[in-house]
């Protein structure tokens, strides 16, 4: 792992908090001069650091407000099924997050949908249509108290 120093920490803070920011903003930002922070902010991204740049979207606007963490314990699992389960949950543009998990379930799927009539019918012929899933649990969010994509640093 590269060592970062202060500065490349601070860039990475407030690209958190705004990547919309111009160089010049956020040059001064850091208190820097936009051509090196220019070319922090490319290393950074050269490096991995930093993975992308995305827009937070408003579930709710879109129609999208029913937010569903559905727990997903395979029938067997060796690297084959899961690998196939994975494939299969990649097409599935309801599931918008997908973590491989110990404990009692093999998966977590954050799901998205517009109404409980929407997550039935994606439980039912969505994840129903996936011969490896043994069982389902889901768990839906009543409020989203914090949700951030930050990390601490």
């Amino acid at each position: 792992m590269d060592t970062l120093d202060e500065i490349d920490l601070q860039i990475l803070r407030t690209l958190q908090k705004n990547a919309k920011l111009t160089t010049k903003e956020l040059a001064d930002a850091v208190h820097l001069t936009p051509t090196p922070v220019f070319e922090r902010q490319k290393r950074l991204e050269r490096k991995g650091y930093i993975r992308k740049y995305v827009a937070v979207l408003d579930a709710d606007k879109l129609g999208l407000g029913l937010q569903v963490y559905c727990k997903v314990k395979l029938k067997q699992i060796n690297h084959e099924i899961a690998d196939t389960f994975v494939r299969r949950i990649m097409r599935i543009p309801e599931v918008t997050e997908c973590y491989n998990t110990s404990g009692a379930y093999d998966y977590l799927l954050k799901v998205r949908a517009a109404d409980m009539k929407q997550y039935q019918e994606f439980v039912l012929t969505k994840l129903g249509d996936i011969d490896s899933v043994g069982s389902i649990e889901s768990t839906f969010v009543m409020a989203e108290l914090k949700q951030t994509n930050g990390i601490n640093i």
